[in-house]
């Protein structure tokens, strides 16, 4: 195994996997594979108002009749309430995050007092209403700031990487007084003013740019576009994106490789782990399976649940849309084939020494 790579696939137990979460659980493992690195499997059920009982094991028994199985043991979300209220009070005693008596219909009030609309897809843009205090109301939710800038932490280090259970990982990449990634790898957070100009933690944050390893450069101001975003909510469950972050972090992922749907999120979550002090992984979304409406294949749309009868059948199918030849053998010798092939698709070195990482440009990958 490559000790520098650790990627992972994390299901949500809501449904079972339909064809769309089966592309990603498979390039997730070719990209780990194809680097001979770790493939780990975390089940994503910090919402536990939307998961059904019994759903993750159907989901876990779905990933191992395709021939994919996690290399640690898998770890659950519902199980790690503790480890992110201490992220969430170490984020309140730096005072990144602040407490949120707005309902939605507060935020819709406000946002057209000043002028502003919600898209009619996209997401209300918290205009920082409680920031400055509850003015005597009761805590609905928990936010993160987004206006300040927080300097990022090195690459993960799988080596240094503590259990996923372990409390302390994001106080000790703390205590090591590590400052910033690598040129080669670091999201390149803009100050405002020119963008050679260096900023220091507490400047007001501008455009955050990042580099996805499928889709490019990527750049999204979420001060302006999202706003203050929710940590914990009213009904006291953890916000994913809090989860995510923290998740990845201690269990040293160093790559994330997932759907387009949720390519969004990523500028939220390299936020996040600048405050929190962890490390930024590298990012990879990869195509969507869509449905008869154009729209994204989902189990809100109608997915239909895997049919594994005939498991290589459905494997050939995720393989297609990510760009790879069918295999008419079997779904072992099709896994094989498919790491070669992603492996000669992302340039990467044929021997166990892989230093650089694949990125995606004019549909095929390329060294970054």
């Amino acid at each position: 195994m490559n000790p520098a790579y650790r990627g992972r696939f994390a299901p949500s137990p809501t449904g079972a996997l339909h064809a769309g979460s089966l592309v990603a659980a498979l390039a997730s493992w070719l990209d780990a594979r194809a680097q001979h690195g770790q493939w780990l499997v975390r089940i994503e059920d910090v919402d536990t108002t939307r998961c059904l009982p019994g759903m993750a094991q159907i989901i876990l028994q779905q990933l191992a009749t395709c021939g994919l199985a996690s290399d640690l043991p898998v770890i659950y979300q519902s199980q790690r309430s503790a480890r992110y209220q201490q992220a969430l009070d170490a984020l309140v005693a730096t005072s990144l995050a602040y407490p949120c008596a707005c309902t939605r219909k507060n935020i819709e009030t406000a946002l057209q007092h000043n002028g502003q609309h919600k898209p009619r897809h996209g997401e209300l843009i918290y205009p920082g209403t409680c920031r400055a205090g509850l003015r005597g109301q009761a805590a609905h939710a928990w936010r993160l700031r987004t206006d300040i800038y927080v300097e990022n932490q090195p690459p993960a280090l799988i080596d240094s990487a503590l259990p996923a259970t372990n409390s302390k990982v994001l106080d000790d990449a703390r205590a090591k007084g590590c400052t910033r990634h690598s040129a080669a790898h670091a999201p390149n957070l803009s100050p405002l003013g020119p963008p050679t100009s260096p900023a220091s933690p507490g400047q007001p944050a501008a455009l955050l740019h990042w580099h996805d390893r499928w889709l490019g450069p990527q750049q999204q101001h979420v001060a302006a576009e999202v706003g203050d975003f929710i940590l914990k909510r009213a009904d006291g469950c953890f916000a994913y994106q809090l989860a995510v972050v923290v998740d990845d972090a201690d269990q040293g992922i160093t790559d994330v490789v997932r759907g387009t749907d949720l390519a969004d999120n990523t500028a939220r979550q390299i936020l996040l782990q600048r405050a929190l002090g962890c490390p930024t992984p590298r990012y990879l979304h990869t195509p969507l399976v869509l449905g008869a409406n154009g729209e994204k294949l989902s189990k809100q749309n109608g997915a239909q649940p895997l049919d594994l009868t005939d498991p290589l059948r459905a494997l050939n199918l995720a393989a297609r849309t990510l760009g790879l030849s069918t295999c008419t053998s079997n779904a072992a010798m099709a896994l094989q084939q498919w790491v070669t092939q992603w492996r000669t698709l992302a340039g990467l070195p044929t021997t166990r020494q892989t230093n650089k990482m694949p990125a995606h440009h004019g549909g095929r990958l390329v060294n970054s």
